[in-house]
């Protein structure tokens, strides 16, 4: 098989192709990226003779038709995905997620694509009460409440729409909080990490009383997998880690207990505008009807993760330096 993985050399991308790489070596794996401030080549690096690497924008048709060319799978991650980025500067999030994956889309169906995977979000949902245990199924309504998650939701439709217009064979996956390796530094558990290991405190919005799912990025892989595999055209699949329940502030409780800190190293700063307050997803489908179920409990990636970014500093030092000091300023009204 011939696969095309958009968005290969960001966070779950890389982890992704390094996945396949490694389970599937007989496979041809081609790597679409515009390398924007989220892709690294660094993330591939270990993997750069397994695959074909192409830079270009999803956006462009003649790059998405010469990258997606022999190709019978595309598993479509290329996304602006960072809220905060979203809400300061929301016409990226439109071209990107909603215009290029229509682009994707399109060629897709002029190639006759065997099967398109789109790697979407729980945060097209909206948001759940605090008080309740409410949790979204595959059936429940979109009800996006930010420009990122507004964007998503469309190219999701887009996508849905070409399968039942079209015949486009497509899957989609939406998923909760992936954690783990070149997970880039502006997001909650790496900024935290990567903060605590420079003696800097961790920013936490609000009350900290968010509560998000957190999925060990290996095991949203695994759960790719398992649809590409066994999954059935036309579905849509949520891809959780189950029954867990924890705020951010709990959560990077945990960070700082593991890394031998204290609440002195918490700094709370003013929550952004229209912060969701709870995202829960019910699994039941995927692993009902594919056999899939996740495998690394929160406390055990946390440690996995901080073990990466302890001896990675060589990887995200360099990306907390120039831009990213301004961007961290304007964000938390502080110095990165």
């Amino acid at each position: 098989m011939k696969l095309l993985i958009t968005g290969g050399a960001g966070f779950i991308g890389s982890n992704f192709a390094r996945y396949w790489t490694t389970q599937h070596p007989e496979d041809t794996v081609v790597i679409l990226d515009k390398l924007t401030y989220a892709g690294n080549l660094q993330n591939i690096a270990d993997i750069a003779t397994r695959v074909t690497f192409v830079q270009g924008d999803i956006c462009d048709t003649e790059t998405v038709r010469q990258a997606m060319s022999g190709c019978s799978t595309v598993v479509h991650f290329a996304a602006e995905s960072h809220v905060d980025r979203s809400i300061a500067n929301p016409d990226v999030f439109i071209q990107t997620n909603v215009l290029g994956t229509h682009t994707l889309l399109r060629v897709a169906r002029e190639l006759d694509i065997a099967r398109f995977h789109h790697v979407s979000t729980d945060e097209v949902l909206g948001q759940l009460p605090l008080e309740t245990n409410e949790r979204w199924d595959e059936n429940s309504p979109y009800n996006p409440r930010s420009p990122y998650s507004a964007s998503k939701a469309a190219s999701d439709h887009l996508v849905r729409a070409y399968h039942t217009t079209y015949g486009l064979p497509i899957t989609i996956s939406n998923c909760a909080n992936n954690y783990g390796p070149y997970l880039y530094p502006e997001k909650l558990l790496s900024l935290a990490i990567t903060n605590l290991l420079e003696g800097k405190k961790v920013p936490i919005y609000g009350a900290g009383d968010q509560v998000r799912e957190w999925l060990y990025v290996e095991d949203h892989c695994r759960g790719i997998e398992a649809i590409l595999q066994k999954g059935t055209a036309g579905e849509t699949y949520f891809i959780g880690p189950g029954e867990q329940r924890v705020t951010n502030l709990e959560l990077i409780q945990k960070v700082l207990g593991m890394m031998g800190k204290n609440e002195n190293s918490l700094e709370f700063v003013a929550d952004r505008p229209g912060h969701d307050q709870r995202y829960a997803l019910s699994i039941a489908k995927i692993e009902r009807e594919l056999g899939w179920h996740p495998t690394v409990a929160l406390d055990d990636g946390l440690q996995r993760m901080i073990d990466w970014y302890s001896t990675n500093d060589i990887w995200w030092k360099p990306i907390k330096s120039g831009d990213y000091k301004k961007y961290y300023a304007q964000q938390y009204g502080t110095r990165g």
